[in-house]
């Protein structure tokens, strides 16, 4: 082998190496976790409480919209809109502020949360 091969092999081999570990922090900063979702979820309760009080009631919300679909007097559709626009005003508040919902926009989501909550309740009718 001349040197300047071994030179070239030597830096792609160096240069592979520094990339690599460039790329394992970068996904480590930035929540990458291959893939385990259950993982990153237990680490975003920990970190954002404010998150993880909306997003669980929001659920909570959701999860009782399906179940009352046929009970809603036709609201359904209405009622599911505006529970995805929480969702996303909530998750564009987060990337906005790096991730965390601020105490106030808790409680603003809270309230839109609350409200959501009392339609529900009014247009159930069980048959």
């Amino acid at each position: 082998m001349n040197n300047n091969f071994k030179l070239a092999l030597t830096l792609s081999l160096v240069l592979g190496l520094v990339g690599g570990n460039i790329l394992t922090d970068a996904n480590a900063q930035f929540g990458g976790n291959g893939g385990n979702k259950f993982r990153r979820h237990m680490r975003f309760d920990r970190r954002h409480p404010r998150r993880a009080e909306v997003l669980g009631r929001d659920n909570n919300i959701n999860r009782s919209l399906n179940q009352d679909r046929g009970h809603l007097g036709g609201k359904y559709g209405q009622l599911k809109a505006e529970d995805k626009s929480i969702r996303q005003q909530e998750q564009a508040d987060a990337k906005a502020n790096g991730g965390y919902i601020t105490p106030q926009q808790k409680q603003q989501f809270n309230q839109e949360e609350n409200s959501l909550r009392q339609q529900v309740n009014q247009d159930y009718n069980p048959r």
